[in-house]
């Protein structure tokens, strides 16, 4: 089909290419629903370059994804280092730094297809070459269906995760009703209805008007059907072979599965199939091919499968995922069992978690002939690999089930362990009471047998528990005891998690020894190269360093956590550093780059309930103090996840929160039922900063009967009665928005004049607000004015400028087109589009527009 109305497109592309050329290399992302015509797209733009290489790849629809799929395709293209690389089966950061040199030494254009049936692995590949692009003359250009990637779809984190300078988006739109008639017209077709139809869909429509037919079929099946029931028996048995292949079917298997003769080969491109250069058919649309797939017969379907992969197996160097595939297809046992087994292990070395588990999962199904032990350790290995990509309830079921086998053989140290790791699973899906359950019952039965390194990884989750219920005499008994057999056994792994717990533990009752075990933790780790245990080690110093607001030294620990993922592509510790950073930005008054890191928290894949707790507080704090809609969904969501009897820390902190909100709502007695409860459990336990913090509310609503003792500063000052050295000490820490609190509530009229400065930069509305009623009350004339009279009347509390901002947004335009519109930097647009968000209760852009559009007097200015 000609390419019709695609010129603006091919022009950005073209714009594009220069500027890599000329200014570094960019990320492209192609995005649009299925057969909109990204392939044919970038087809014709490639088949543009004179002056850039151009390198093809794709990713397939198997049942399980093959690690790092479009990079076995580019590699075939350039022979050499990359190649080397792929064929030997090096090691990821070896593939992906060859993958980068070839990117650096020619300009390039590469096209990743179908990004959105990607495995983990090409996604972590996407994102360390999305990092580097820009040191490269070159383009990476993604194609990817937007409307199968959803909010937590993993290539959409990926792409958020991208550095914005370095991506550019392009999102096709269906042909117009002009267009469409236009085609219909060409092919001698009448037009009416088929825009409707068809929704302009270039693929839908294409179909349409080959099947011939006087009556427009409802669907692309139907399409798809009709035109395959007009081939000759010998292109119809090519056609079916070929649909139970993703992707390309090779010459050498077309010749040993169907009589693949021309006239054959001839039928299939008529009905829109591809005859590659190298002779590989297959179908111009994935979704042609499955719709013929699945309107075969099933006892039709599995002999295919089976003829294949007899061929496949014979076939040297065959990936074993592409052996699964078939072998799943054809229904058959051994060869699942083996091939399956094989392709998880390979996934697993490659980093690709989420396809290790989907093929462990297949692997399950035919494990009725295995024994029960081997039944088990497949069990466990299951378990673990959901356990690695937030599958927590997927892994507490299979465990159980593993618990069960494990008894029954009498397997006691198995036993033991499993236990432990359900506790695990139960406390990180906010189920405490279980948690300990598990644990208890891990212990003692693992204390009945000789020490082994699975006693002191129980202990160590003893006293992981321990510490998150402030039990810390507990907690740091066990971590203790889990340090006394790792260095019996001279396990620095071991000896590094306990001692993080062990650190943690003593900083929350205030013991300053903490810091070297901490670092302790730390300098094993990376002694012994213990990727995971560094990335730990580094969130657990800098969570504590923000919980004793030692904001250099959490600042410093962040950077490095931080650069140090980065470095190795170690993704699952960046939502707790993300989470605790965003703490640490709110609590300095850096308010809009802390929504930023919280929402990226949110929205990151692998996060689980306890990162998100944190991340959510962190979020409705800060609306409470900006006085943004909504600011409570983010609180209740979060005590949600805390389960029914939520962990002494997260009531704790929940309860501070929501006793501000009830000050700032005038509502004394409310700020006092919220914060006794928490309180009184407090009081019982050494954690200075908890108890403080609400000791003090308690004492400005006058009902602290009794001063503590024990609680940190600046708390313990403003309960002594020198609120003016506590307003000193929150200014020296850095905590502008506590040092106001504190100055609007005890000073006088210079002091409330100071701490009215201090709201009104920092945007904290509702403080403000209730400081000037306070001020007018006491007689304080020329009081300064609050928000402007177009805020107040904005229904979301939007100043004129991010109204105006909003109304460009909806208008389709991006930050650096507002920029160039309004006079203003494109650092600055950003900003304000964070505030938009923000007010907006929105997690992304396009909810701000959908909001826009609904209510467009938000974006009246």
């Amino acid at each position: 089909m000609e390419l019709l109305e695609r010129d603006g497109c091919l022009a950005d592309l073209a714009e594009w290419r220069i500027a890599a050329l000329e200014h570094g290399g960019s990320v492209v992302l192609v995005g649009g629903e299925a057969g909109i015509g990204k392939t044919a797209l970038l087809r014709e733009f490639c088949a543009q370059q004179r002056d850039m290489r151009v390198l093809w790849g794709g990713c397939d629809d198997l049942f399980t994804p093959r690690p790092l799929a479009p990079l076995h395709d580019i590699a075939r293209q350039c022979p050499g280092r990359l190649l080397e690389a792929v064929g030997s089966g090096a090691g990821r950061d070896s593939i992906f730094t060859a993958a980068l040199d070839e990117l650096e030494q020619t300009p390039t254009l590469v096209v990743f297809e179908d990004m959105h049936w990607a495995d983990e692995a090409t996604l972590d590949l996407l994102k360390f070459l999305g990092r580097r692009i820009q040191r490269t003359r070159s383009i990476l250009a993604v194609s990817y269906r937007d409307d199968e990637v959803g909010p937590g779809h993993p290539l959409r984190i990926v792409i958020g995760d991208l550095p914005r300078a370095s991506v550019r988006r392009m999102l096709l739109a269906p042909l117009s009703e002009s267009a469409v008639a236009q085609l219909a017209r060409r092919a001698g077709r009448r037009s009416e209805g088929l825009y409707g139809i068809t929704g302009g869909n270039p693929l839908f429509l294409t179909e349409v008007l080959a099947a011939g037919d006087d009556s427009v079929p409802a669907t692309v099946r139907d399409a798809v059907l009709a035109r395959a029931a007009r081939l000759a028996p010998a292109a119809r048995d090519i056609a079916e072979l070929v649909c139970v292949v993703p992707g390309r079917t090779e010459p050498w298997l077309l010749e040993q599965t169907t009589r693949a003769d021309a006239a054959g080969i001839e039928g299939c491109l008529r009905i829109g199939m591809v005859l590659s250069a190298d002779g590989s058919l297959g179908y111009r649309h994935e979704l042609v091919r499955r719709a013929l797939e699945d309107s075969l017969p099933l006892l039709r379907r599995q002999d295919l499968h089976a003829k294949v992969l007899a061929i496949l197996v014979a076939r040297p160097g065959m990936p074993a995922a592409r052996l699964a595939h078939h072998a799943s297809g054809a229904r058959n046992p051994q060869a699942v069992l083996r091939f399956a087994s094989l392709a998880a292990a390979q996934a697993v070395s490659a980093g690709a978690h989420r396809e290790a588990s989907s093929h462990l999962e297949t692997m399950l199904e035919y494990a009725g002939c295995l024994a029960q032990a081997d039944r088990a350790r497949l069990l466990e290995q299951l378990a673990y690999e959901c356990y690695l990509i937030g599958r927590y309830s997927r892994a507490s079921a299979v465990r159980r089930e593993a618990l069960q086998i494990w008894r029954a053989s009498g397997a006691r140290m198995q036993e033991g362990d499993t236990l432990h790791w359900l506790s695990r699973l139960a406390w990180l899906e906010g189920r405490r009471p279980e948690a300990d359950r598990y644990c208890v019952d891990a212990i003692a039965v693992l204390e009945s047998l000789p020490p082994g390194p699975e006693l002191a990884k129980a202990y160590c989750n003893r006293a992981n528990l321990d510490m998150e219920s402030h039990e810390s005499e507990s907690a740091i008994e066990f971590a203790q005891r889990a340090i006394s057999l790792a260095e019996r056994w001279a396990s620095d792994r071991i000896l590094s998690d306990a001692s993080i717990v062990l650190g943690t533990a003593r900083l929350i009752v205030g013991d300053a020894s903490g810091w070297n075990d901490q670092q302790r933790s730390l300098r094993l780790a990376l002694a012994g190269g213990f990727q995971e245990q560094a990335a730990a080690a580094y969130t657990d110093l800098s969570a504590m360093a923000v919980s004793r607001r030692q904001y250099d030294q959490a600042a410093s620990y962040l950077n490095a956590g931080l650069a140090y993922c980065e470095e190795r592509d170690l993704d699952f510790q960046h939502p707790y550093m993300l989470a605790y950073r965003a703490r640490m930005n709110f609590e300095q008054g850096r308010w809009l780059e802390a929504s930023e890191d919280a929402e990226a928290a949110l929205t990151y894949p692998r996060a689980t309930s306890v990162t998100r707790v944190m991340a959510l507080r962190t979020l409705g704090h800060l609306r409470i103090r900006r006085g943004d809609p909504d600011a409570s969904a983010p609180l209740d969501e979060a005590r949600g996840l805390a389960g029914p009897e939520p962990e002494l820390q997260r009531l704790g902190t929940l309860a501070a929160i929501r006793a501000e909100a009830a000050w700032l709502a005038g509502d004394h007695q409310g700020l006092v039922r919220e914060v006794t409860p928490a309180y009184e459990r407090l009081s019982k336990r050494a954690d200075p900063r908890m108890k403080g913090e609400l000791a003090v509310w308690l004492c400005r609503a006058n009902a602290l009967q009794v001063a503590p003792t024990g609680i940190a500063e600046p708390y313990a000052t403003e309960i002594a009665g020198n609120w003016r050295d506590a307003a000193r000490a929150w200014q020296a820490l850095g905590c502008p928005y506590e040092q106001a609190l504190v100055l609007s509530w005890y000073g006088g009229e210079p002091e409330q004049r100071e701490a009215l400065a201090i709201f009104a930069r920092l945007g904290a509305a509702p403080a403000a607000d209730s400081l000037r009623r306070q001020m007018r009350a006491g007689g304080i004339r020329r009081i300064p004015r609050g928000a402007h009279v177009s805020t107040q009347q904005n229904p979301y509390g939007l100043t004129r400028r991010e109204a105006q901002i909003l109304a460009l947004m909806r208008d389709g335009l991006r930050n650096p087109a507002i920029a160039r519109r309004l006079f203003l930097s494109t650092r600055t647009v950003e900003h304000h589009v964070s505030a938009v968000l923000a007010k907006l209760g929105a997690t992304s852009r396009t909810q701000a527009i959908q909001t826009a559009r609904r209510q467009p007097e938000a974006a009246q200015d």
